[in-house]
C-alpha cells in the first residue's frame, strides 16, 4: 500500500484517501476489503468529480491479472476490469474480433467507463455499458458475485457508480473485426443541422459535431465515422465539402494525437476514438461536463445552448454533440430513451465553470437533461431522482449489496441520497 493518493487525471481533485492499495489477486482484494471501513475503486482517474474519492482506502484494479479471454462461439470476451479499452481493443483485434463502440478516449478503464455510462456515438449504437453481458464484483464482505444479462438485478448493477463492490471482470459482446473511415466536414450552419438532425447524425455509423460556441450560428465541424462495409461517405454534408487533411477537435491544435480523417480506411480501434492510444490527448489541463437529453428534445436543448453561447464561449475549449442509443440499465443516462449528448471541455477555471453549471442545468431542466456521472455537474439527489424511473430500485440495490456503507462516499450521498 501507499499513502500518496495523488490526484485525478485532470489535476482538479486531490484524493483524500489515507492509502492506496493495489491487489494482485482476488484473494488480496478480499483481504483488503474485509479490513477496511471505507473503500472506493479507482480506474484510470479520468473522472472530473469526486465519484472515486474516499477518506478510507482507494483500491486500484490495475495490478490484477490483465486477462482477456475470448469465447468465439458465444461472441463474448471476458476482460479484467482495470484494463484500458485501448489495450482490450488491441488484443481483440489481434484475434479477429472487435467491440461495437469505443469512447473518444481509448485511455479509460473498462470498469470506470461502464460504471459511469460513458459512451461513444451512433444513432444505433449504445453506450459502453450496453455491450456488457455479465459483470463480476467482490462485495465489502469479500463475497464474489457474478450477474449476467437476464438476471433480475443485472440492469441495476452495470451502471452502478461503484456503489456495489469492486468490479474485477466484465464480459463484453464482441463481433468480427471491421474497418472504419473517418471524414471531417467543416463549418456547417446550425439552423440547417437542426432542420434535419437525423440527416447529420445518420450520415455514418458514428457522428460527432464540434463547436466552440464562438458563433452560435455555425458548427465548427462534423466528424463522420463510417463502417466501410456499410456506409458510403457523402462528398458533402449540408453543402460542406469533405476535408482531405487531418484535424483536431480543437481547431487551433495540431492533429498529431487525433485519429486519422480524410476518408482513409483504418482498423475500428484506430478510428472510432477521436484520439490515439499512444498519445496523451492533452496534459489533463481541462475540465469536462456533459448533459444527455432525449432525442425528441435535442433541438430545444441545442437552441437553448445557442442562446447561452456568449456565456459558454469564454470558458469552453470545445463542445461535442453526439447521439447514443437507448438501453435498459437503471442509472444509464440513456435509460429508456435515445439521447443526444452535449459535452463541454472547459478551460481549467473551476470556480467559473461551477458558477455557470447551475445556469446551464436550469436552462436544460425542461428537457430532462441527465448529467454524465463522471463529469462536473451541480445537480443533487433532489433533481436527479426525478430523471430516472428506476432510481429507487437502484438505491435499494446499493443498500442490499452494501448494508455497512463501505462504498458510500460524499458523492453517493449527494447524488443518490445514500
Amino acid at each position: 500500500m501507499t499513502t500518496d493518493a495523488g490526484t485525478n487525471w485532470a489535476g482538479n481533485l486531490a484524493f483524500s484517501a489515507r492509502e492506496v492499495a493495489a491487489p494482485r489477486s482476488i484473494d488480496d482484494l478480499r483481504g483488503i476489503l474485509r479490513g477496511a471501513d471505507r473503500v472506493r475503486a479507482l480506474g484510470t482517474r479520468h473522472s472530473f468529480n469526486d465519484i472515486a474519492d474516499t477518506p478510507g482506502v482507494l483500491i486500484t484494479t490495475a495490478a490484477l491479472p490483465a486477462e482477456v479471454s475470448i469465447d468465439s462461439g458465444e461472441r463474448v470476451a471476458r476482460v479484467a476490469s482495470g484494463l484500458r479499452y485501448g489495450d482490450v481493443a488491441q488484443r481483440l483485434d489481434a484475434a479477429g474480433w472487435a467491440l461495437a463502440n469505443l469512447a473518444s478516449l481509448p485511455h479509460i478503464s473498462v470498469a470506470g467507463g461502464v460504471a459511469t455510462g460513458t459512451h461513444g456515438s451512433g444513432d444505433r449504437v449504445g453506450s459502453l455499458a450496453a455491450s456488457v453481458r455479465a459483470i463480476e464484483l467482490v462485495t465489502a464482505d469479500g463475497d464474489e458475485v457474478r450477474l449476467a444479462r437476464g438476471d433480475a438485478t443485472f440492469d441495476g448493477a452495470v451502471v452502478a457508480l461503484g456503489s456495489l463492490g469492486v468490479v474485477t471482470a466484465v464480459e463484453l459482446d464482441i463481433e468480427p473485426r471491421y474497418s472504419v473511415a473517418q471524414t471531417a466536414y467543416p463549418d456547417l450552419a446550425f439552423d440547417e443541422v437542426l432542420a434535419d438532425l437525423s440527416a447529420v447524425t445518420g450520415a455514418g455509423y458514428s457522428v460527432s459535431m464540434f463547436t466552440s460556441w464562438a458563433d452560435a450560428d455555425r458548427v465548427d465541424a462534423a466528424w463522420v465515422k463510417r463502417r466501410t462495409e456499410h456506409d458510403v461517405p457523402p462528398d458533402t454534408l449540408l453543402g460542406s465539402p469533405a476535408r482531405v487533411d487531418d484535424g483536431h477537435p480543437l481547431a487551433e491544435a495540431p492533429p498529431d494525437n487525433a485519429t486519422q480523417q480524410g476518408g482513409r480506411v483504418g482498423l475500428w480501434l484506430d478510428r472510432l476514438p477521436h484520439f490515439k492510444l499512444g498519445f496523451t490527448p492533452s496534459n489533463g489541463d481541462e475540465l469536462q461536463t456533459e448533459y444527455l437529453v432525449p432525442r425528441a428534445r435535442a433541438t430545444d436543448a441545442l437552441n437553448t445552448m445557442r442562446d447561452l453561447a456568449s456565456r459558454i464561449h469564454p470558458l469552453v475549449m470545445v463542445s461535442e454533440i453526439r447521439t447514443v442509443a437507448a438501453d435498459s440499465l437503471w442509472l444509464s443516462p440513456a435509460f429508456g430513451r435515445d439521447v443526444v449528448a452535449i459535452h463541454f471541455t472547459w478551460k481549467p477555471d473551476q470556480p467559473a465553470v461551477e458558477a455557470l453549471l447551475p445556469v446551464l442545468e436550469q436552462a436544460l431542466a425542461p428537457m430532462d437533461a441527465r448529467p454524465h456521472w463522471g463529469k462536473l455537474f451541480a445537480a443533487d439527489v433532489d433533481t436527479i431522482s426525478g430523471l430516472y424511473p428506476r432510481f429507487d430500485d437502484a438505491r435499494a440495490l446499493t443498500r442490499q449489496f452494501d448494508p455497512r456503507r463501505v462504498f458510500v462516499n460524499r458523492y453517493l450521498e449527494r447524488v443518490l441520497g445514500l
